[in-house]
């Protein structure tokens, strides 16, 4: 995508200016009965006066609807001739939003702003254009072609409402998923559709919403895969980056807090899907996140207690429990990786705690092992290859979660490992 930037960058198409309707706000009145006086006085020396629900009881009076740039010249003229109040301001009502005329006529509905395009590239040449549009397909499947009505051809992202528009072409392009020239254009520009589009799914932006505390934004962010820094609560740029790549990756929003939000909805979502909770094992006597979909109780056998696969999932979790120490813990690490659980692992080894990883063609292995209170104890995770993501996110929810609920069961006189 970025060769595309720079291919495209010469030819960036100039962005015309957007018509709105506006208005000169002049005063407004608690009631619309004040209003409505109010309105009527001063619409016997200004042409165009009319009246708007503010919401909350009050009313708003006002000139217009007139073009953006006219209202901005009018009101300009009339503060010099000392004809409006010096607070008046232009504005540009919602749409939706209906303007009452003094007088007899009918009122107007203040329209949505027609859509626009994004153009994410330009080219003289017919062939270098769809060229140009296979690429760009592979980030934006929705993108289409046009022939422009002043000649050329333009690959093109929409329709989308304007402010949707505004609001993710610097988000996009800042992530390199987008041109460098890309830009925003009305409909009016284009001529055929060569290679019809469809409108992406690009929302409007939301109103701003708090974000969750840091610590818990950079959680999320490292589940998703943004964020591989400490998980501190502190800001800096590894953290702002991996947001600016959730959003652009996502597209929930292009705001941060509303982003997080769907981020949060959809790691819950995952959480849901997998039946991720405390798995209380009575054999052991431990407690862990464990996905539960995936996993059915099977046996026991003496320090081990072993939740298979369910409904073919291919995974496996074994929780062990042993009275001992740091050589005990070994001995468990050393038969975790004999049978296979975790094929040609890595090891992390200190004095109380014990950690291996390693995977082949079939599983991904990692366990888990710690001494306390006399006894050594931890976990093992057997998960699919093919689903290395998961695996990934799951270890992650998993570390740190084990504790203790009950006493061992699996300590008959004289028990040793299988």
């Amino acid at each position: 995508m970025r060769q595309i930037a720079t291919l495209f960058m010469a030819a960036m198409i100039p962005v015309p200016a957007m018509a709105e309707d506006a208005v000169i706000r002049i005063e407004a009145k608690r009631g619309a009965e004040e209003a409505s006086v109010a309105a009527g006085a001063w619409a016997e020396t200004l042409e165009g006066v009319v009246t708007l629900d503010l919401g909350n009881g009050w009313t708003g009076i006002a000139i217009g609807p007139l073009d953006r740039a006219d209202a901005d010249a009018r009101l300009a003229q009339l503060k010099a001739a000392g004809a409006v109040p010096d607070d008046s301001f232009v504005s540009v009502p919602a749409p939706g939003m209906v303007l009452v005329p003094v007088g007899d006529a009918a009122p107007t509905e203040i329209a949505p702003p027609p859509d626009v395009f994004l153009a994410l590239s330009r080219a003289q040449d017919e062939a270098a254009a769809r060229q140009a549009l296979g690429d760009i397909r592979e980030e934006f499947p929705d993108a289409g072609l046009h022939a422009l009505v002043d000649g050329g051809f333009a690959v093109t992202l929409g329709p989308l409402a304007p402010a949707a528009a505004q609001a993710w072409l610097p988000v996009l392009t800042d992530a390199g998923a987008m041109p460098a020239g890309a830009t925003v254009i009305e409909a009016a520009v284009l001529g055929d559709a060569l290679q019809p589009g469809q409108a992406p799914d690009l929302p409007a932006p939301d109103a701003r919403r708090p974000m969750p505390p840091l610590a818990e934004v950079q959680a999320m962010l490292a589940w998703a895969g943004h964020y591989d820094g400490a998980i501190d609560g502190q800001d800096g740029p590894r953290t702002q980056a991996a947001i600016r790549a959730e959003i652009a990756q996502n597209r929930a929003s292009t705001d941060p807090g509303t982003a997080m939000e769907a981020l949060k909805r959809r790691q819950q979502e995952w959480r849901d899907e997998l039946g991720l909770s405390e798995l209380r094992d009575e054999v052991t006597g431990l407690s862990v996140i464990a996905p539960r979909s995936a996993l059915e109780f099977d046996r026991a056998e003496r320090a081990l207690s072993i939740w298979g696969p369910k409904d073919g999932s291919g995974a496996a979790l074994i929780l062990f429990s042993q009275k001992g120490g740091q050589q005990e813990l070994l001995d468990l690490a050393g038969l975790v990786t004999a049978l296979g659980w975790v094929p040609n692992p890595t090891r992390e080894i200190a004095n109380g705690s014990v950690r291996l990883k390693g995977a082949n063609d079939a599983h991904i292995g990692v366990a888990q092992g710690r001494v306390q209170d006399g006894r050594a104890e931890g976990w093992v995770l057997i998960w699919p290859a093919s689903d290395a993501q998961n695996q990934a996110r799951i270890e992650a929810e998993m570390a740190g979660s084990l504790t203790r609920h009950a006493p061992a069961r699996n300590d008959a006189p004289g028990a040793t490992l299988p």
